[in-house]
């Protein structure tokens, strides 16, 4: 049952959603461009087109933006308009692989980005069903064959890599940043780049698909389900070659709870990957970057200065 909190917690426990007549948009000043140039891999059929709608609720005083049926995946960037770090991060939002929360865990986030010299980079994957969600209809966890959401992934990185230049990026500090079924698509980005899951299209799937970091934040399906044993879902299969992460979770997430990223610390301390990990007492799930009372609001910052410690941003960690 407790997967049966499904969509983060039935869209955040926020109620009823009022439909908009128009797919989402990005603000002014920022464009959306599609990440594949002709038929996308894999396309499964949706039961309509793609919709945006707005919660009745809110989190910390605003509505949320939900994106339902995607088929066409799109990236948008958010080039900073001041100091330009050259570092660069993915942004992918939550909404347990069947909706997206496109703006606390997108755009919102790939702003705040930008506003630090951080080229943020929204990635718009498909959902629903695009990764291990839960099915309604069946009421059971599904893991589906193929993950379409990691395809869409695995060309944003290439795509990112490829523009590095033109985009004023350093190819060499592009990282992943995920929210709840986001922050399962960071450990799956992050163990699943030696191949690409569709034939390559043009240059872009020459690049590495690597990230240089990764940041899931209250990630879920990390856990092995088959088993009642503490294990790392073995669609995950760390090793030393994943690349340092930073992992963050409150201990009272209703949605994931917090044994996800326990079990993936663990996982990743094992392989010697470096990685540091924060778990605060009170949170809850999908909190984004909107500042609360909570001492856990302070993440970004947090992140920003781990950023530093693993010569992403400013001097290079200092020597043990």
């Amino acid at each position: 049952m407790k997967r049966l909190i499904f969509s983060l917690l039935i869209v955040f426990a926020l109620g009823n959603l009022r439909a908009q007549t128009n797919a989402w948009q990005p603000s002014l000043g920022r464009t959306q461009m599609p990440i594949w140039p002709g038929a996308v891999p894999d396309a499964q059929p949706l039961d309509g087109p793609e919709s945006v709608k707005t919660s009745d609720g809110d989190i910390a005083g605003k509505p949320v933006l939900i994106v339902e049926r995607v088929s066409q995946p799109t990236m948008t960037v958010y080039s900073p308009r001041g100091t330009n770090t050259g570092v660069a991060i993915i942004v992918f939002p939550g909404g347990g692989y069947n909706i997206l929360a496109i703006d606390l865990e997108g755009s919102e986030v790939c702003d705040w980005l930008a506003s630090h010299g951080i080229t943020g980079v929204l990635l718009k994957y498909r959902v629903p069903g695009s990764g291990p969600h839960h099915d309604s209809k069946l009421d059971r966890g599904v893991d589906p064959k193929v993950h379409t959401a990691l395809e869409d992934a695995q060309r944003t990185i290439g795509l990112v890599r490829l523009h590095a230049a033109e985009w004023h990026v350093d190819p060499h500090k592009i990282g992943v940043l995920g929210f709840s079924a986001g922050g399962h698509l960071v450990a799956d980005i992050s163990t699943h780049f030696d191949k690409r899951l569709y034939p390559v299209v043009d240059a872009a799937d020459e690049e590495s698909c690597r990230p240089d970091f990764g940041v899931p934040i209250y990630p879920g399906h990390m856990l092995e389900h088959t088993t009642n044993e503490f294990e790392l879902n073995p669609t995950v299969p760390v090793t030393s070659n994943t690349p340092p992460m930073f992992v963050l979770q409150a201990q009272d997430d209703p949605v994931d709870t917090v044994t996800n990223s326990l079990v993936y610390y663990i996982a990743l301390k094992n392989a010697k990957v470096p990685v540091e990990m924060h778990l605060y007492a009170h949170g809850g799930h999908a909190f984004g970057l909107r500042r609360t009372d909570l001492p856990i609001t302070d993440w970004p910052e947090l992140m920003e200065k781990w950023l530093r410690t693993i010569g992403m941003l400013g001097s290079q960690a200092p020597a043990h």
